[in-house]
């Protein structure tokens, strides 16, 4: 496997679609333009290729300055538990290091868990003081 990890990288609409039903991701796979459109819209995306092909994607979505949410990490799934995740994450957020407000969130799976407290976030509930967290899906 041959990586490369590009910033800002041109993707279509079929890489796109691929990489996310490789995962499993329905909700988003069922409206493919809604798909290519919330991607491009992104504030930043990092993508991994082995070779050409799409292998993984992480996107951020927020203002940049105060606020940065991880909307999106997925890696295919013959790629996983190789480093893939570990380093999009990395150069996702590192333009925004700067950054207050580092968020996600994620289901409530055991390894999703780990590698995220592994990447130094923490559970609302475990911080001090925790502030509360609301959410509507449609």
């Amino acid at each position: 496997m041959t990586l490369s990890y590009q910033s800002g990288d041109n993707l279509s609409r079929g890489e796109l679609t691929a990489l996310y039903t490789s995962v499993g991701w329905s909700a988003y796979t069922n409206d493919p333009p809604r798909l290519e459109a919330a991607v491009a819209a992104s504030l930043h995306v990092v993508t991994a290729r082995d070779d050409s092909r799409l292998v993984g994607l992480a996107r951020l979505v927020g203002d940049g300055l105060t606020i940065v949410y991880l909307q999106d990490i997925l890696v295919a799934p013959e790629c996983q538990r190789s480093g893939v995740g570990r380093e999009l994450f990395r150069r996702a957020f590192e333009p925004f290091s700067d950054v207050r407000q580092k968020l996600l969130i994620t289901d409530d799976e055991p390894r999703q868990l780990a590698f995220y407290e592994s990447m130094g976030f923490t559970e609302i509930r475990d911080i001090p003081h925790p502030p509360r967290a609301f959410a509507k899906f449609s």
